[in-house]
Parts: structure tokens; sequence; C-alpha cells
């Protein structure tokens, strides 16, 4: 539904470019606590920092296909009602943005809220991958991937 709204007088871009500045500003001002990190980003398997997440991200930039995007695209923020998504809460960070951006936060969202990761119940027969069968999409999972990790610095 959001996907669908005309972008071309949005005021808010939540382009890549646009949010790398903002990752890179927080960074200098000590905003980011790696411990509010997955796991895996940082540490052993992971960056060793998050400044060199940070060049990462800005070394391995996808190609945007921008939409109106929620920003911060999760279960929590979604309101379902009769089993149709009735409303949206915490449209703060909503704008023009990759698609992607919010395809990868559901994704995310899905297997942890269904993995017992938020909530502690766990549902063995849900699989997070149905969202793209859902969306009529095959995953591009290294946007996925990028947008995860974009995600980890805010």
């Amino acid at each position: 539904m959001l996907w669908k709204i005309d972008i071309s007088t949005c005021p808010y871009c939540n382009s890549i470019d646009n949010k790398l500045k903002l990752a890179e500003m927080r960074l200098k001002q000590n905003l980011f606590n790696v411990e509010d990190s997955e796991t895996e980003t940082f540490g052993d398997t992971g960056f060793k920092s998050p400044a060199e997440l940070l060049q990462w991200l800005k070394d391995n930039k996808p190609v945007e296909e921008l939409v109106f995007s929620h920003g911060d695209y999760c279960m929590p923020n979604v309101i379902i009602k009769d089993n149709k998504i009735n409303g949206f809460i915490d449209l703060g960070s909503s704008g023009v943005a990759d698609k992607y951006q919010d395809i990868a936060l559901c994704y995310r969202s899905l297997k942890h809220n269904f993995d017992g990761s938020h909530g502690g119940k766990v549902y063995d027969d849900f699989n997070a991958t149905s969202l793209f069968d859902e969306l009529g999409i095959v995953p591009d999972w290294e946007k996925i991937k990028y947008y995860i990790l974009l995600d980890e610095l805010f």
C-alpha cells in the first residue's frame, strides 16, 4: 500500500546516501551501541567496529528502487484486523527510500518474532521466506543483507 504513494513531492528523502550521512553523524556523536546489534554483526565473525561497518556500507551501496517507505516496517508497527493490514504506526522514518528498506526489516522482524527471539514463543510451522511469496518477488538477498546491516547503525 505504501509503495503506491506518489513520491514526486515527498519532502523526506531516506535514500542510502542520506542514511549513510546520518549514520556517520551518529557514530561521531557516539549515539551507537554495539550491544543493540545482531550478535553476528560485530566480533569474531563480523565487523571489527561500527566504523568498519559504515565503510563497508559506503563501498557496497546497491542500486535503489525508490518508493514511499515506512522506514521501520516490522511486525509491531503494523496493525492487522480480520487478517488484513489495517494500519501502520511509527511512521517517523517514512519517506522516499528503496523498497528493500521495508522488505529487509520486515523479513528480519518476521524471523525474530516467529523464532522466539522476541516474545519467547516459537512458531515451528512459520517460514519468514513466505513474505516473498506474498510479495510475488524473488528475494534479493544481497540487498536484504545490506539494509539489515544499515539498520544496525540506527
